[in-house]
Order: structure tokens, then C-alpha cells, then sequence
């Protein structure tokens, strides 16, 4: 990658890691559809004037229900599923879940693009996935949560899906928007989330008027991890690819861990951290990052 793209792609898993930290703030208050659909209109209300600005108009006008329906997969589900998991398991643990994207893109990129992992990759796909099971295993309780009602392990699910929504986007972006400038991308993206989002969050809106916090941590969200992060995100895939853009999620629950213990005193759990490290090692070499010696000489 070129300096810039590492530059990105820094910024990028610092953003994205403290939208787990916003994320945990506003749900509580806003409820788990309304914080998705704010925060992609927040984003949408910042990203269309900038596209616009930039002379993007004619490209928008052309490719806007491909951006709008790739939205739907890279943030409108995705949003709305962490939301939810975020009600009962911590920021750092929803962080490391979020991690098995690559994984997941590795998989889908094989089936839909033909691009056939070996080697090193292979054994990647079956550390990551081993290390996701005994994470998930350690977290599966179905006892409901004292505070949202919910069981861990629907949260833990939930996350997976989420998981998977940004694996088919990231391979419809390379597929069917690829040359399209990034902040096109992106702004369609939101568009999408923000349409398909807007009625049920009318629909589930607050009983009552969330509190500052919650509003500030909403708007954060929208204009800073979602506006500015996927105007990002899509420059990464259009300069580095897909694979190398989804390999943010490696650094991800660094931040996400570190926000979460510095500003809600969450706790990190040996068991979590280890199962986590075992998720990034097979990450890193489903996509090719890192390659075993073994697997090189027999390739």
C-alpha cells in the first residue's frame, strides 16, 4: 500500500474502533433502529452537499441505486445489528466479532468472484473460524441480560451477520461500483441505509427525547464514523482492493478495547483477548497477509 493508503487505513481503524464506544452511548436512549437511521442520515445530510460540490453530480445520477443498494448490505443491517448486539455484550468483545470480516469476504470473494484461497489461506479461514467458535462458545449464554433482556448469544450472532452483510458489499462494491469515484460511493451508501432505515425508525422513534450525551454520541457516529469513514473505506478498496480495505478490521479492536476500558470501565477477560489474538492470526492469513514458510514451499 502507498503511504497514503496506510495513513488511511490508521485513521480509518481509529474512527471505526470508537463507533463501537458511540454506538454503546446513543443506543440505550435512541433505541436500536433509530440510532442505525440517524446515524446514516446524519451521514447522508454531510456527504451529498461535499459530493455534489466536488462535481460528482452526473456519476451520482448514473450509478445511485447500485450505491444505494450496496448501502443497504455495508450499513443499513450491518448498523442496526451491532446496535442491537451492543445492548448486552461489551464494545471490545463486539469489536474482535467484527474482526471475522475478512474471513467472511475471503469466503464470499471465493464463491462470487472466483478468487480461490490456498495455501496458507486455507488454514487461515480454519484458524479464524476455530478461534470465532470458542469466542462465541465462551460467550454463549442464553441467560438474558439484567439490563436489555437479551442473551449474549443472540448479540454474538448478531454480530456474525453483521460480519457477513460487509463481506458480500465489499465484494458488490469491487464488482459492480468499481472506477466510480469514493465519496460517490459512499454517499449513495448512506443514501440507501437512510431510505430503507427512515420508516421503521418513525415507526420505533423514542418514547422520550434522549439526553445530550446521547445526541452528541449520535452525531459522532454519523458525521465522523460513518460520513468521513466510508468516504475512506471506499478510497481504500479503489486503491488497495477489497481484501487489504477489510483488513482494517485486524486493527479495529485494538481501539475499540482500549475506548472501552478508558471511557466504560469495561473489563477484558484472558479468555477474550487470547480467542481474539486466534481470530486475527487466521484473518491475517486467510487474506494473504501473512504467509506461513511451510505453506510457501509447498505452494
Amino acid at each position: 500500500m502507498s503511504f497514503s493508503s496506510i495513513v488511511d487505513f490508521v485513521v480509518l481503524a481509529a474512527i471505526w474502533g470508537a463507533s463501537f464506544l458511540f454506538m454503546h452511548l446513543a443506543v440505550g436512549e435512541f433505541g436500536v433502529v433509530a440510532t442505525a437511521a440517524t446515524r446514516v442520515a446524519v451521514a447522508t445530510a454531510i456527504l451529498m452537499p461535499l459530493m455534489l460540490a466536488q462535481g460528482h453530480g452526473a456519476a451520482f445520477r448514473r450509478h445511485w441505486w447500485k450505491a444505494c443498494l450496496v448501502g443497504l448490505l455495508n450499513s443499513g443491517l450491518p448498523f442496526l445489528l451491532f446496535a442491537f448486539a451492543l445492548l448486552s455484550i461489551t464494545t471490545g468483545l463486539s469489536a474482535i466479532l467484527n474482526a471475522t470480516v475478512p474471513l467472511f469476504g475471503a469466503l464470499v470473494a471465493w464463491g462470487w468472484l472466483k478468487d480461490r484461497p490456498t495455501g496458507s489461506r486455507v488454514l487461515g479461514l480454519l484458524v479464524g473460524f476455530g478461534g470465532v467458535a470458542a469466542l462465541a462458545w465462551d460467550k454463549a449464554s442464553f441467560k438474558p441480560d439484567a439490563v436489555s433482556g437479551i442473551a449474549p448469544v443472540w448479540a454474538v450472532l448478531a454480530c456474525l451477520l453483521a460480519t457477513v452483510c460487509y463481506a458480500f458489499a465489499a465484494s458488490a462494491t469491487k464488482r459492480f461500483l468499481s472506477g466510480l469515484p469514493p465519496l460517490v460511493t459512499a454517499t449513495g451508501s448512506q443514501l440507501g441505509a437512510t431510505l430503507a432505515l427512515g420508516v421503521p425508525a418513525l415507526w420505533l422513534r423514542p418514547q422520550h427525547m434522549p439526553g445530550t450525551q446521547a445526541w452528541l454520541a449520535v452525531l459522532v457516529l454519523g458525521v465522523m464514523c460513518t460520513g468521513v469513514a466510508y468516504f475512506l473505506y471506499f478510497r481504500l478498496i479503489e486503491q488497495a482492493g477489497p481484501s487489504r480495505a477489510l483488513a482494517v478490521t485486524f486493527a479495529i479492536p485494538v481501539f475499540a478495547i482500549l475506548y472501552g476500558a478508558l471511557f466504560l470501565g469495561e473489563r477484558v477477560t484472558p479468555s477474550m483477548l487470547l480467542w481474539g489474538a486466534v481470530v486475527l492470526f487466521g484473518t491475517s492469513l486467510s487474506t494473504g497477509l501473512l504467509k506461513l514458510p511451510l505453506a510457501r514451499a509447498t505452494a
